[in-house]
């Protein structure tokens, strides 16, 4: 069955398969968590509940020597959540690393998972994310006071509250959006960071956790340990509007700590390229480093995280004055999940329904195949998944075979099998 592409996702699932062989020379991954019954997702697809296992070849954990073994050909990623405790996300792999023959010549990159047992301990959501954000709609007064402040004034009012994170292999911005010590910023500056700090503007570094990645949405929440911090106040409006001064603020690699420039808005609306959500296009200078840094309007308000800029392909000509920022907005989706506050409630649009889900089995001739749904690998066949309703791209690999890819249409509370027999390389 094949039908056009649908836009919208909701939710992905994959249940393991109950009764699939032991592959050959295969090995136990073990997933657990404090407490127990956590959810685990493997490359952005449910999997099971923690305590959760699966068999994996050999390969996976230790390589192999030999043309024949199997080895992980992608990066793994989990991530474990459990309501009313913060999600934890974790890179399992080592990599890429390089198969090299006779010759020198590089066969084949694959990923080494870093251990066959990952332990979560789960932290409360109100344990670590304290405080609540200020904005815009908190205060009726405020409201009524809002006015456009001079540049400097908007500055110096930001400036203490604007933080660089320095991580072990990269440097970016974030900023306070509570007097307790959350930090707002962008998933790619924290990401797989082992150990991250935090610079506040007065000089003093300060040890700093992860305690949220949406990926999708290139945001994230970092905590550091404080009290009457200085913060910003985000935007609640939803008009934001081409031509409006706007001022970005921070750390880029090639200049000083808390840069400043100043931009208007120059477009408004969704860029698919990006991501999800909506965006705001500025000419205000955008640079390495600015990632995760406030886009401040006239009155100093948060409306956007700094988060790209427009570079163009090596053979165009150069690209100036385009950089993208994530609109306030949708950072407020996003904080309404933790600060159930009437002020954060009311913001944004209503949550769209979910359009249903189909269950799909799959198995594969040879048994073991890797399967890839939509770009993502969720596992090996036979397995069972449960996937919203909509077209899904699903593909099937295995050493020495031919890939096997169809297109699926699956419509709510549907149930299909699928049989791939991937035919022998020629």
């Amino acid at each position: 069955m094949h039908l056009p592409s649908r836009a919208f996702l909701a939710c992905i699932c994959l249940a393991p398969a109950l009764c699939a062989p032991s592959l050959v020379h295969a090995d136990t991954l073990k997933i657990t968590s404090t407490p127990s019954g956590a959810t685990v997702e493997l490359d952005g697809v449910v999997v099971g509940t923690t305590p959760y296992q699966a068999k994996y070849p050999g390969g996976y954990f230790h390589g192999t020597k030999t043309i024949y073994g199997n080895l992980l050909g992608h990066p793994m990623r989990v991530r474990v959540s459990l309501k009313g405790y913060l999600t934890k996300e974790l890179l399992l792999t080592d990599g890429p690393m390089e198969r090299v023959n006779t010759t020198g010549k590089v066969h084949q990159q694959y990923y080494l998972l870093k251990s066959d047992h990952f332990d979560f301990t789960l932290e409360k959501v109100e344990a670590a994310l304290t405080g609540a954000p200020e904005t815009s709609a908190g205060s009726p007064a405020r409201a009524v006071a809002r006015r456009e402040l001079p540049a400097e004034e908007i500055i110096q009012r930001a400036r203490p509250a604007v933080v660089l994170l320095r991580g072990a292999q990269v440097q970016g911005t974030g900023f306070l959006i509570t007097d307790t010590g959350v930090i707002a910023t962008n998933a790619h500056v924290v990401r797989d960071q082992p150990r991250l700090s935090a610079v506040l503007a007065n000089g003093e570094e300060l040890p700093s956790r992860i305690v949220f990645v949406d990926a999708e949405l290139d945001f994230a929440l970092v905590k550091i340990d404080g009290a009457g911090l200085p913060h910003l106040i985000l935007a609640d409006r939803s008009d934001v509007a081409q031509g409006q001064s706007v001022i970005a603020i921070g750390n880029p690699g090639a200049g000083m700590p808390n840069t400043v420039t100043k931009g208007i808005v120059s477009a408004v609306g969704p860029k698919p390229e990006l991501g999800a959500g909506t965006w705001i296009q500025t000419d205000a200078a955008v640079n390495p480093g600015n990632s995760g840094g406030p886009l401040l309007d006239s009155s100093g308000e948060v409306i956007g995280i700094n988060t790209a800029r427009a570079v163009g392909a090596p053979a165009a000509a150069p690209v100036a004055g385009i950089g993208f920022a994530l609109s306030s907005a949708d950072m407020l989706r996003v904080l309404r999940r933790f600060y159930p506050a009437p002020s954060l409630e009311k913001l944004g649009s209503p949550p769209v329904p979910e359009p249903g889900t189909g269950i799909v089995r799959i198995t594969s001739d040879p048994d073991g195949a890797e399967i890839t749904l939509d770009g993502k690998f969720v596992g090996t066949a036979p397995s069972i998944l449960k996937l919203a309703a909509g077209s899904h791209e699903i593909e099937l690999k295995a050493s020495g075979r031919q890939s096997w890819r169809r297109t699926l249409d699956v419509l709510k509370d549907s149930e299909v099998s699928l049989k791939a027999v991937l035919e022998p390389q020629k």
